[in-house]
């Protein structure tokens, strides 16, 4: 999932769902910091899995491609709070500290212990939801302003995270890929994050891979289906999404133009050709 259309201004919003809700991609363009009112948020990159309780505080970076389920607990909907950070409110709050060069870039997300400020932040913005699901762009501004002087307050390593606007750098583009082709972004997305043109990216990838970036993809995305199908025994409907698929209908045809076979025949034929 991808915000878009809050670059320029602060958004404050409440996320309230009842049944296990799952994103495609979460890639943010603003900086963003999340509290977890009820229930469990998870989120995954590449191979790695964090999971998120009732009362959590955390503050993901722009950039950080990944996936987020949203799961209700005890009975009650899953809900949180979220604000978007925009770059110049951050410019203009950091403009007058000063960065310690030596400690570098903070690496994903970061998670922060409960704190009373940050408690009490979070219990002011409440009754204003019981009006509307996002609060007006004037409050809004006011409160991000105070949710950063609190934020900073509260742990030392939130500026090295919030200060941070570059773009991404050149990667290895072979490890790039393997950790993120399940990824269904559109190419455009993949060569920004992997620090290059589109241009760029084509022809590093045909260098690197011998195929065109779509045909390796797909490839990659089928065998990767066909092993959770025929030896972790899932459902096609269960990974057509995790495998990088807009569709049962587009993974299905897909499937069967490269194996042979219908997904659903994947346990009990052949494994998957080289």
């Amino acid at each position: 999932m991808e915000q878009t259309g809050a670059s320029v201004k602060g958004r404050i919003f409440v996320s309230c769902k009842r049944e296990i809700h799952y994103s495609r991609e979460l890639i943010l363009d603003q900086h963003a910091l999340v509290y977890v009112f009820a229930g469990t948020l998870e989120l995954s990159y590449a191979d790695q899995v964090h999971r998120f309780t009732q009362g959590t505080t955390l503050l993901i970076p722009r950039n950080q491609l990944g996936r987020m389920v949203k799961l209700p607990a005890d009975g009650e909907p899953f809900s949180s709070l979220s604000i978007l950070f925009p770059e110049a409110l951050l410019k203009k709050f950091y403009a007058a500290r000063t960065e310690n060069p030596a400690e570098g870039k903070w690496k994903g997300h970061l998670a922060l212990e409960k704190h009373p400020l940050l408690e009490s932040l979070f219990s002011s913005l409440v009754p204003y939801f019981a009006m509307q699901d996002e609060l007006p762009p004037e409050l809004a501004e006011i409160k991000i302003a105070e949710c950063l002087t609190v934020l900073d307050a509260c742990n030392p390593h939130v500026q090295r995270l919030l200060s941070d606007f570059h773009e991404p750098g050149k990667v290895n583009l072979a490890d790039f890929m393997e950790q993120h082709f399940l990824y269904n972004l559109p190419l455009e997305k993949l060569a920004y994050l992997s620090g290059r043109s589109l241009s760029t990216f084509k022809k590093d990838f045909e260098k690197v891979f011998k195929a065109t970036p779509r045909r390796w993809l797909t490839r990659k995305r089928l065998e990767h289906a066909h092993y959770q199908i025929a030896v972790n025994k899932r459902k096609p409907t269960e990974i057509f999404i995790d495998a990088g698929f807009e569709n049962l209908s587009h993974f299905s045809f897909a499937f069967k133009k490269h194996f042979g076979y219908n997904p659903g025949q994947a346990h009990e034929l052949a494994a998957p050709r080289a």
